[in-house]
């Protein structure tokens, strides 16, 4: 049964929760479509990342996306990917996220959403894996967002920015730099950079990074590789930067 098909036959299951266990090789792209329930898609092993026409977010291992009924997103995986899902109907539940986040998944819950994929998808609704899936609502209600979201600029001078560091991640040229070649001057550009994205040129390039660095190290790349690649001077600026902005190192990152 093809992607399609599954979360077709998902979808029309009558229970207010289903979880789906799927495995990817990496770089498998999954095209944009939407669902007529919000989704939980937890990374078990692997990165993946979720695209919408609003922005990209990146899901390392341990991380889960919160993606909104009808939104439209891609997948595209990198590494191998263990990804499993909760297909969620949201009548009645309160206090979730009404835009796409990731979040952190706690161990209780990474234990829940596991066992939840081994049971049968028509469960007894007065029976106790209806309780359990109860108990994973009221979890996911409560999961503090982690900043792994990088706002996409639509503005056309800004995406030529976004397009070109997308294709050299190294480019460290300055606002004023770039002004010269998107044809704007450093102020226009900062003032519709924080418009567009809620940053500062700077800090999005900083994002960028951050992001564009997940990724690779889902597929495994060195430290020292995914450093020089984004353009720092070494390695141990690169681990300094991405300690202080997630709070951990690469290495202690992907450990969960």
């Amino acid at each position: 049964m093809g992607y399609s098909d599954e979360v077709s036959y998902v979808e029309e299951i009558p229970r207010p929760v289903v979880a789906v266990a799927l495995n990817y090789p990496g770089n498998q792209l999954i095209p944009a479509h939407m669902h007529q329930s919000a989704q939980l898609l937890y990374a078990s092993e692997g990165v993946m990342t979720v695209t919408t026409n609003k922005g990209i977010w990146v899901v390392p291992p341990e991380r889960a996306v919160w993606v909104p009924m009808h939104t439209q997103h891609e997948i595209l995986t990198f590494g191998r990917l263990s990804m499993r899902t909760l297909y969620i109907k949201c009548d009645g539940v309160s206090d979730i996220p009404k835009q796409c986040c990731v979040v952190t998944v706690s161990r209780l819950l990474r234990e829940l959403i596991l066992h939840a994929t081994t049971l049968p998808r028509l469960y007894d609704l007065k029976g106790p894996d209806a309780r359990l899936m109860s108990v994973i609502l009221d979890q996911i209600q409560s999961l503090p967002v982690t900043p792994l979201e990088l706002r996409i600029p639509q503005e056309p001078r800004l995406n030529m920015i976004y397009k070109a560091l997308s294709g050299n991640p190294a480019d460290n040229r300055s606002l004023e730099d770039w002004g010269h070649k998107v044809g704007a001057c450093s102020r226009t550009l900062t003032r519709l950079f924080q418009a567009e994205t809620a940053m500062g040129f700077r800090q999005w390039r900083q994002q960028f990074r951050i992001l564009e660095a997940l990724k690779r190290l889902g597929q495994r790349e060195s430290v020292t590789k995914i450093a020089l690649d984004l353009g720092y001077d070494s390695p141990s600026a690169f681990i300094c930067m991405f300690k202080k902005a997630l709070g951990k190192t690469p290495g202690q990152y992907f450990k969960g």
